[in-house]
């Protein structure tokens, strides 16, 4: 079973970049579709980026297309989230998670597998 540990959160201002990293443990790495979600306070957790087991398709949320990037290194059994032009409304809890099964659905969270999540904060 794959294992996910997110990394890379903290405080930026508005404009500024980060960038989250999510380590994935075990062999069955490439057999997992990609995501990450985030939660701010007070909301219900929301879709932001996915990436395919093969890493030749992505999705993102409306919000973020354009500041945002999701990629994938096989060989690290790693997955990043580059966050561009950030923004205060950006600041949330950011959530790696992994499926075998689904990729048009992964949208709706219903995700096999959860990292423990970090936090990203913008201000303004």
């Amino acid at each position: 079973q794959v294992q996910l540990v997110e990394s890379g959160g903290g405080s930026v201002q508005a404009g500024g970049s980060l960038r989250l990293s999510c380590a994935a443990s075990g062999r069955t790495f490439s057999l997992y579709a990609l995501a990450w979600f985030r939660q701010a306070s007070g909301n219900d957790r929301e879709f932001v980026a996915a990436i395919s087991r093969s890493g030749s398709g992505t999705q993102y949320a409306g919000s973020v297309k354009g500041r945002f990037t999701i990629s994938r290194d096989t060989a690290k059994n790693t997955v990043y989230l580059q966050m561009n032009s950030l923004k205060p409304e950006d600041t949330a809890v950011y959530y790696c998670g992994a499926d075998q099964l689904r990729w048009t659905t992964l949208p709706s969270g219903n995700l096999e597998l959860w990292g423990q999540g970090t936090l990203v904060t913008v201000s303004s």
